[in-house]
């Protein structure tokens, strides 16, 4: 049976091949790797990546509050979320940020995973203690459950989700925060699917044809769907076609990561970030990727360790990174899509 997705993750060897722009992170040598000349412009010259944060086990999730102007990211094995600012720093944001322990039971990581700050100002949650997606009031910290079953059974661990422009919720829901994975006798759900949860409260499966669907984004326009897969035997990221909150088929495999994860490289197709111009920043083999809409590789960030997830802060040029124990920043010239 195959280990868990951060096992495997941390034991996988990691021999750098620097590009341009080399500069050396918190003892590990992190670089731009241009992989089409299309991407230089992307990238910019001189790009520095700096380490904002560390010591966490599994860090996750980033998510830009600009209303408050600060990150809100999570460490989900430890059961805590944090948030960042270049004012304040590093604060605690919810502990526990999943599920109080003494619930924990049955459960390897109870923490909230995925988060994303919607245009409501409230932050939504894929909490894997709960096993639920959840909406919290950032003035009170109060919460509320928006769905935790697929018709009469509980979802397995809500991971990442992304909002479109219309109330949609798409959210992936692996079985990472559970002990044993598929095989745990917790686990009510015979797939580990992508959904849509819509404003009225309904909720729609869109595939269960991902073995372990992590990650995902939608492209500017909202008429495509992205997934990545964080699956060793088929590390790949699919794009689905939307009509009205509904897929046709399986999607299509855009890009897959085998070959770079052949060569040693710690992670596995992961978060995500998209771009006003439509190109994906994923994390995956090595650091975070860089891909054009179609999936063509253009470049990649080294981070020099596993990398979780990515996402867009500040004026929407700078890129946050949960790369293992480490939160990262770099400055692009692109921008998020959000602030477009």
């Amino acid at each position: 049976m195959m280990g868990t997705r951060r096992e495997f993750l941390l034991t996988t060897g990691a021999s750098l091949v620097l590009g341009a722009c080399v500069e050396t992170v918190a003892d590990r040598t992190a670089a731009v790797e241009i992989i089409d000349r299309d991407a230089e412009s992307l990238m910019g010259r001189n790009t520095r990546l700096e380490s904002l944060a560390d010591g966490f086990t599994w860090a996750e999730g980033p998510t830009w509050d600009r209303m408050r102007g600060c990150l809100y990211f999570t460490d989900v094995p430890e059961n805590r979320a944090y948030r960042w600012s270049a004012e304040a720093g590093l604060e605690v944001f919810l502990d526990p940020s999943g599920v109080e322990p003494e619930h924990a039971v049955g459960l390897r990581e109870p923490g909230a995973n995925g988060l994303w700050y919607g245009a409501d100002g409230q932050l939504y949650v894929c909490n894997h203690g709960t096993r639920s997606l959840e909406r919290l009031d950032l003035d009170d910290l109060s919460r509320v459950t928006l769905v935790d079953r697929f018709g009469a059974d509980r979802f397995n661990s809500p991971n990442d989700l992304v909002l479109s422009r219309d109330g949609r919720i798409y959210f992936t829901d692996p079985p990472y925060g559970l002990e044993g994975l598929d095989a745990s006798p917790l686990k009510e759900l015979p797939w580990n699917g992508v959904y849509c949860l819509e404003p009225d409260g309904r909720c729609h499966r869109l595939t269960d044809a991902m073995s372990f669907p992590n990650g995902i984004a939608l492209s500017p326009d909202e008429a495509w769907l992205y997934v990545a897969q964080s699956d060793p035997a088929a590390p790949v990221l699919r794009r689905f076609a939307l009509n009205d909150g509904q897929v046709a088929g399986n999607g299509d495999v855009i890009f897959d990561a085998s070959v770079y994860l052949a060569s040693g490289d710690p992670g596995l197709p992961d978060g995500m970030a998209v771009t006003a111009t439509g190109h994906i920043l994923m994390t995956g083999p090595g650091g975070v990727f860089l891909l054009a809409p179609d999936g063509r590789p253009l470049a990649r960030i080294r981070t020099g360790s596993a990398t979780a997830n990515c996402a867009f802060g500040g004026d929407g040029h700078d890129l946050y990174i949960t790369a293992q124990d480490r939160l990262m920043r770099m400055r692009l010239p692109m921008r998020g899509v959000q602030w477009s």
